[in-house]
């Protein structure tokens, strides 16, 4: 599976693989006519074109082209020609956990994908004259003129740093344009976005077809398992490496503590703590929403918070079984006596970034020992700018049941 936004950095690395391997299948989708119901598919390998069709769709999504084309086509070539590899180049917007999802939950012919294929790794390609640019870009898909759908509401930057993080493994193509300092710089980014990927460099310019093979391909670094990166600190993955110190510039600094944020502190900081961020992500509890996990999600600017349900401490015990295992493991491991497995647990990446000032705000931004003695009665109570945002589902407390 390869990835990556600038499309002329993906193709050149599918095209090192195709000179490599002749028996390699290259399968890519263009979507410039997805909103007219209309996909574009060509196949081809090393000799040349082997398909050039155009699918019309019921319905003109990337979900419906994942399920209705991209997947059947995989099946029908792995079905017709078992002893070639597939390569599928995924188009410049579509996000790798996105294809991840469809092959785990969807059929084709009556059976799961992964009956057919063993999906070795997700490889990203990002452009290192351009990644920096597009990570801290404003800009969002629809006024780029690229979204995917009339309801893409997606921004530039949170579709690169979805194909990053998702990654097993990222290709940094190319040289930045302000030299060799600034292209490491960018290679210790990579590394702090994403410490669980492998990183190959490629300067672009002359390319050992052969070695970038060995580095790509026959890995087998992909697991099926891996949470998506919203969930992947309450799943007990690595979400951050905490590297406080300044390398090439770059500051890593993960974020935890026990006790819970006050609702109108941590409001009052949104706009100021990630001034000097590029990216920062994660989960954390309201005092005033104790039931709460509450996901944290920044690029290009533009900070989310959004509800990933309730800390298993609030769960009723019939809803663990549908807790994976991973979960419920990470949070025996951490579990607290009073709080359960409730933690804020935040990671935050930049360029020259003061770690020791950002702690000190997220710091003041925790209940007081004096607040925290109130109890959750009165935490409840605090006025909170939050209140609404997160909705979970109502609990019967006589059955334990959504009401």
């Amino acid at each position: 599976m390869l990835s990556g936004f600038w499309r002329s950095a993906t193709y050149a690395v599918a095209r090192a693989l195709l000179v490599a391997d002749p028996a390699l299948l290259l399968v890519q989708h263009d979507l410039a006519d997805l909103t007219a119901g209309t996909v574009h598919r060509v196949v081809r390998d090393s000799t040349g074109v082997l398909e050039d069709e155009r699918i019309t769709l019921a319905h003109g999504c990337v979900s419906c082209t994942l399920r209705e084309d991209v997947l059947p086509t995989l099946a029908r070539l792995a079905r017709a020609q078992p002893d070639r590899d597939l390569l599928l180049m995924l188009p410049e917007v579509v996000e790798p956990e996105a294809v991840a999802a469809v092959c785990a939950h969807c059929l084709v012919d009556g059976a799961p994908i992964t009956d057919l294929l063993q999906i070795d790794s997700y490889v990203t390609v990002v452009d290192a004259e351009h990644l920096l640019d597009g990570l801290i870009s404003t800009d969002d898909l629809k006024h780029l003129g690229i979204a995917a759908a009339d309801n893409d509401d997606r921004a530039l930057a949170d579709v690169i740093v979805r194909q990053i993080e998702y990654a097993d493994t990222i290709v940094l193509w190319g040289q930045s344009r302000e030299g060799m300092y600034d292209t490491s710089r960018l290679s210790v980014l990579l590394e702090r976005m994403a410490p669980w990927a492998t990183q190959v460099r490629v300067n672009g310019d002359l390319v050992d077809t052969a070695a970038l093979t060995r580095q790509l391909r026959g890995t087998l670094r992909h697991r099926p398992e891996t949470p998506g990166i919203l969930t992947r600190g309450l799943e007990g993955y690595t979400l951050g490496v905490h590297e406080p110190h300044p390398d090439c510039g770059i500051v890593s600094v993960v974020f935890r503590a026990r006790r819970p944020f006050h609702p109108q502190r941590l409001h009052d900081v949104l706009e100021d703590i990630n001034d000097e961020v590029v990216r920062s992500r994660g989960h954390l509890w309201l005092a005033s929403q104790p039931d709460t996990v509450i996901a944290w999600d920044f690029a290009g600017g533009g900070l989310s918070l959004g509800s990933l349900g309730r800390w298993l401490t609030a769960l009723p015990d019939p809803y663990w079984d549908d807790v994976s295992d991973h979960r419920r493991l990470a949070a025996a491991l951490d579990w607290d006596p009073y709080y359960g497995d409730r933690h804020q647990h935040l990671v935050f990446i930049g360029l020259d970034l003061d770690p020791a000032a950002l702690g000190r705000t997220l710091t003041r931004c925790l209940l007081t020992d004096g607040e925290l003695a109130d109890g959750s009665d009165t935490w409840r109570s605090y006025n909170d700018p939050f209140t609404g945002c997160f909705p979970l589902a109502e609990f019967d407390p006589a059955e334990g049941e959504p009401a």
